[in-house]
């Protein structure tokens, strides 16, 4: 979606603002022992707390059945699309939890996600937390206007697997929203093999747009499976992954963060 009117841009950082509220909240309330029901049923009290509702539950497209839970809740190994329903076991020290918010206020999308280790973490997962992290604020650095989206891949890509050699995931990524949750352009976070393998790699960055960008990194591949449900994403050999979304507006004067705040989160609670 591409916005120009300043009561559009504002209402659009509003919502935005409202999923880095949420986020600290939870950085304040994770805890050991705690299950995935609790975590998510915590985050559904937040969002009408700040005058939201979820744009996840009850999420649908075709081919699978509405999503159940207010949040993605995406325990070690699941990379994205966890369901709180997933597991009924208790967190324990040194998972790693990614949580993605997606959220409507008044009548326009927040959506950012963050991963968090529970109590302390490996040093695996401290590295694969650092590389996400710093692959999100390098590649929202590259969405210049002018510039074409592949510069978001190339640069995520480089950095990700070029220089630390960590699997960025295939086949998902960011996109385009507003007052719906997913819209176009599609944006790789890995260069296209072929011309045709992406679409909307030569599209350029215009200001005005509105871009859901999100990192998905695995300790030891790329390649991805399911458990035979619709919903949860995990890697194929079952190692840990972590999960970064920001939400940016392109600006004249080059990308603008909406979900400024969430760098400021912790890498560990509890």
């Amino acid at each position: 979606m591409v916005v120009t009117a300043s009561r559009d841009i504002e209402a659009a950082a509003a919502a935005a603002q409202r999923v880095v509220q949420t986020h600290a909240r939870i950085a304040d309330f994770l805890r050991v022992g705690q299950t995935l029901p609790e975590i998510d049923s915590f985050i559904a009290r937040t969002l009408k707390e700040l005058d939201c509702r979820s744009a996840f539950l009850n999420y649908s497209m075709q081919g699978h059945p509405p999503f159940r839970s207010h949040s993605c809740l995406s325990l070690n190994s699941c990379i994205v699309h966890g369901e709180h329903l997933t597991t009924n076991e208790p967190l324990k020290p040194g998972d790693i939890l990614s949580i993605d918010i997606g959220v409507f206020h008044q009548g326009w999308v927040g959506d950012a996600a963050w991963t968090y280790a529970i109590q302390s973490a490996s040093e695996d997962a401290l590295r694969l937390m650092r590389v996400g992290r710093e692959a999100l604020a390098r590649g929202i650095a590259s969405m210049q206007p002018g510039r074409p989206l592949v510069d978001w891949a190339r640069t995520v890509q480089e950095y990700v697997e070029k220089e630390n050699k960590l699997h960025l995931i295939r086949g998902l990524g960011g996109h385009g929203y507003g007052k719906k949750l997913h819209g176009p352009p599609f944006i790789s976070n890995v260069l296209p093999k072929y011309r045709t393998e992406w679409p909307d790699a030569w599209i350029i960055f215009k200001p005005g747009m509105l871009l859901a960008v999100e990192p998905m990194i695995a300790l030891g591949t790329h390649l991805v499976q399911t458990d035979g449900k619709a919903w949860p994403i995990y890697t194929a050999d079952g190692s840990i992954a972590v999960h970064y979304e920001a939400d940016v507006l392109i600006t004249d004067d080059g990308p603008r963060d909406l979900t400024e705040g969430m760098q400021d989160l912790p890498d560990i609670v509890g």
